[in-house]
């Protein structure tokens, strides 16, 4: 997916596995499709799984996801990756790594979501529940790709994404909808913790039920507005405002939101238009959201 990403396959983390940790050497080791652009999956058996970051952009979120998400779990009302081992450069790949529990589930569309209203109380209260953690020492926003900071930071990258996408968006509909968000009052209060890549890829089901939320790369302390960011990638209309009504979101932090939403997606199109099908077509359908409102 990337002009500089680091192949693997199961081969390598096959040599990685029984040179750092052999106890988990010989079980067999399997891909797993995924959409996320950040890391390569493996499944180790069946309740390990290796995850390897594919671009140097990624490395340092090894470090961040297994000091963090130990500490963030007992807070929270749904089920966490849970980090077990850090593998270290080695068979020729340059980074750190990661070893996890595997968590069962799948991802979800908004046409698959069997109670939307329901996932939208769920995800809302893990959302409030993660704001409500003491931020001390906590990754500050500034630090994190330009998640959880004033949302001009993302106006260059923004209004060129949108420019490219003319024939496939409604170019002028969207830039009204990012000027609107850029006229939003910025957040004033004390910050708190975000996720930061609230996407339906992240997003875990059974049965139809929330019950896990992964990818904790972005995870960050500052404005939460980049995680209202699923309003308009896993919802309609109804959903959404449910979704709104259970956080009690202002004005200005929702105008933000759908702000983050239309610029993560206008961004992403072009990047991966050609390698990602999947992350492309979420990307298209939250653009259409983000123009109903």
């Amino acid at each position: 997916m990337h002009i500089d990403e680091v192949e693997t396959d199961a081969v390598l983390v096959g040599e990685l596995i029984a040179e750092q940790f052999p106890q988990w050497a010989g079980r067999p080791i399997s891909r797993v499709p995924s959409a996320g652009t950040d890391n390569a999956l493996y499944r180790l058996g069946d309740d390990l799984i290796v995850r390897l970051p594919r671009i140097h952009w990624a490395a340092g979120q090894v470090e961040k996801e297994h000091y963090w998400l130990p500490r963030l779990r007992p807070y929270l009302p749904l089920a966490l990756p849970e980090p077990l081992a850090i593998g270290e450069p080695g068979a020729g790949y340059p980074y750190y790594w990661s070893v996890y529990r595997w968590l069962t589930g799948e991802n979800l569309t908004l046409e698959q979501l069997a109670d939307p209203v329901q996932t939208a109380a769920d995800l809302a209260q893990f959302i409030l529940a993660l704001q409500k953690i003491d931020t001390t020492g906590g990754p500050l926003a500034a630090e994190n790709d330009l998640r959880g900071v004033p949302l001009r930071t993302r106006d260059e990258a923004t209004r060129k994404g949108i420019g490219q996408l003319a024939g496939i968006i409604d170019v002028e509909a969207a830039t009204a909808v990012w000027e609107s968000a850029l006229e939003a009052a910025e957040w004033e209060r004390e910050p708190v913790w975000f996720h930061g890549d609230m996407l339906p890829g992240n997003l875990l089901f059974e049965n139809g039920r929330l019950q896990a939320i992964i990818d904790f790369g972005g995870l960050g302390v500052g404005d939460p507005a980049p995680d209202l960011m699923i309003a308009w990638n896993l919802f309609a209309r109804e959903g959404r405002q449910a979704f709104r009504e259970a956080l009690g979101v202002d004005d200005a932090t929702w105008a933000r939101g759908r702000g983050h939403a239309l610029s993560q997606a206008v961004i992403f199109i072009p990047y991966y238009l050609e390698t990602n099908p999947v992350g492309v077509g979420y990307a298209r359908r939250a653009v259409e959201e983000v123009l109903i409102g």
